[in-house]
């Protein structure tokens, strides 16, 4: 049991299975829902398991926050915690315009639904 608790102490293993997990109950609220605001927050499911994946891709064991003072030897590479950060506001900004866009399409077809607003897209044509 012991040697079971070493793989998975400081994360080392569970960290991506758990990232792989999250980025695929994205996928699945994405190819399931019907609804189309249901497929925006799952897209940004998938945008947290993605962002989650490079942050432990750009973490190592021992590594200390990239803020150098005395006694520290080893930081960890600050690029992808600012790119990430880079990539949560534009995330937002996306889904803050998607919403308004579903908002817009509400009003416009009466419906949030994918079946019924492609339906009613075809009549119109």
């Amino acid at each position: 049991m012991d040697d079971i608790y070493g793989i998975f102490k400081g994360g080392t293993l569970m960290n991506p299975i758990l990232t792989f997990l999250v980025v695929l109950i994205g996928f699945y609220g994405l190819s399931s829902s019907d609804n189309i605001i249901k497929s925006v927050f799952s897209v940004t499911i998938i945008e947290s398991g993605v962002i989650l994946l490079f942050l432990n891709l750009g973490n190592f064991e021992g590594g200390a926050i990239p803020i150098l003072s005395e006694g520290v030897t080893s930081i960890v590479d600050p690029l992808p915690q600012a790119l990430m950060i880079t990539t949560i506001v534009i995330g937002s900004t996306v889904t803050a315009l998607s919403l308004m866009l579903c908002i817009k399409v509400f009003h416009h077809y009466g419906s949030v639904e994918w079946k019924e607003v492609l339906s009613r897209e075809d009549v119109k044509s």
